[in-house]
């Protein structure tokens, strides 16, 4: 601990990894201080993850009890979003970081509000006041990308959407990656007409296209339209409508979505002026999250570091960081899997080795299979599932991604199965629940 600055450790953004940084640390007697801008728990709690969440959940079942609608006699629930919009101010906008400040307040830790800027290596100006500290840790996250066409102004960003109350009619979602397709699919249970317009001729790249193409063709049967290299030229407003001119067409919109893509938050906050190496696509660490000047640190979506952009990424970083500042570790960061899923109606989710870059590869055995005609998806009404597993030359599960109601949870055990390094032997010596989600997944080996 430092009695030579102001602080031991001073993180410069407050996001979900910042929190989880600097609450165990307050817990350990140092001090240490978080510089925020925005929010307390950055963009997962308030303007991502949690609200997007909270406003999936009855679109979700909406969509599961659709497959159900002949035994209700031809009713389907429908999505108010007005309603579901009030739930969401109600649930989490009141203070969805309110567990994270009682921890903050309760380790000592020290918030400040205000755009932090670096002087030199250890020293952090905010709200004019200059605070010295033996370690730095850049937590400054995303922000939303703002396509670079003429009319960009007229578009919003993910967050604007999140707390509209009134849904549009005709939405345009301009992207193809996690966010443009989890919102596209809840705006279109809710009833508006969508239509996505992508960069690429695929959505959802890093997801293996067996799973995703029948995500498409279930999302496309529901009403959503999807335009593959769009190439998006300008947007124009006439009057109350918004129109999108791309390829040589245009498309007539009431609220045009950019989810586009985010972008690491490098610039203004003075990693020039100390020396921090970087670039657009974000901030260059080593194996044990240092930045090129020795004692400053990246923890978060901020790294260029080739990894899903997750909270529970930057949580696992913020912990190995704690015990490297504490002096528990001097080893470098050796991730797990790092599993992730689409928010969309059916979820898609994935950990491990992406199939298809070892599918020619004579060393792994890639297995894809369709579920949907399985007992346990069948009786419970899923009709769009399917699978793919991948196994080294020993057998082990190295890779799994699932596509289904309930992909999220599947991919959860696969994670487990895949880190712990089971055998398929330990696997079969189980007696499991019947029938489950775990019972199908375990007799599968």
């Amino acid at each position: 601990m430092s009695t030579k600055y102001d602080y031991d450790v001073i993180y410069l953004g407050g996001g979900v990894g910042a929190v989880n940084g600097a609450v165990p640390l307050g817990n350990k007697g140092y001090k240490a201080a978080i510089i925020e801008s925005t929010a307390i728990g950055g963009t997962c709690p308030n303007f991502g993850c949690t609200p997007k969440f909270t406003l999936d959940v009855p679109a979700e079942l909406a969509y599961r009890t659709s497959q159900f609608k002949k035994i209700y006699g031809g009713n389907e629930l429908k999505v108010d979003w007005y309603e579901d919009m009030q739930r969401k101010h109600r649930n989490i906008d009141a203070d969805p970081a309110g567990g994270m400040k009682k921890r903050l307040k309760a380790a000592g830790v020290n918030v400040i509000k205000g755009f932090g800027q670096l002087v030199d290596n250890h020293t952090i100006t905010v709200n004019g006041e200059s605070l010295t500290t033996d370690k730095i840790v850049i937590a400054t996250g995303l922000t939303p990308n703002h396509i670079d066409v003429p009319g960009t102004e007229l578009t919003h960003d993910s967050t604007h959407f999140l707390s509209i109350d009134h849904l549009p009619e005709r939405l345009v979602v301009i992207g193809s990656g996690y966010v443009a397709i989890e919102l596209a699919t809840i705006a279109n249970e809710a009833g508006a007409d969508v239509t996505v317009l992508m960069h690429h001729d695929k959505v959802l790249r890093q997801f293996d296209p067996f799973l995703v193409d029948k995500l498409v063709d279930s999302l496309t049967e529901r009403g959503m339209k999807f335009v593959p290299n769009s190439d998006i030229k300008a947007i124009h407003k006439n009057n109350d409508e918004l129109t999108v001119d791309y390829k040589d067409q245009q498309i007539t919109a009431d609220y045009v979505l950019d989810a586009s893509g985010r972008n690491p938050v490098v610039h203004n906050i003075g990693l020039e002026a100390v020396g921090v190496d970087f670039d657009e696509q974000g901030i260059k660490v080593n194996d044990h999250l240092q930045t090129s000047v020795e004692n400053i640190y990246a923890d978060g979506d901020v790294i260029d570091f080739g990894k899903p952009e997750l909270s529970p990424v930057a949580t696992f970083e913020s912990k190995y960081l704690t015990k490297l500042f504490s002096g528990e570790t001097d080893e470098a960061i050796k991730f797990p899997p790092m599993p992730t899923n689409v928010f969309a109606s059916p979820r898609i989710a994935t950990v491990g080795i992406n199939p298809t870059t070892v599918d020619d590869d004579d060393n792994y055995r890639v297995v894809r299979s369709v579920l949907s005609g399985e007992m346990y998806y069948k009786a419970s009404g899923q009709t769009v599932a399917a699978r793919t597993l991948v196994f080294d030359k020993d057998d082990f599960l190295v890779g799994a991604s699932e596509l289904s109601d309930q992909a999220e949870d599947a991919v959860e055990i696969f994670n487990m199965i895949i880190s712990w390094h089971i055998s398929r032997k330990q696997i079969q010596g189980l007696i499991n629940i019947f029938p489950s989600l775990g019972s199908n997944i375990l007799t599968s080996f």
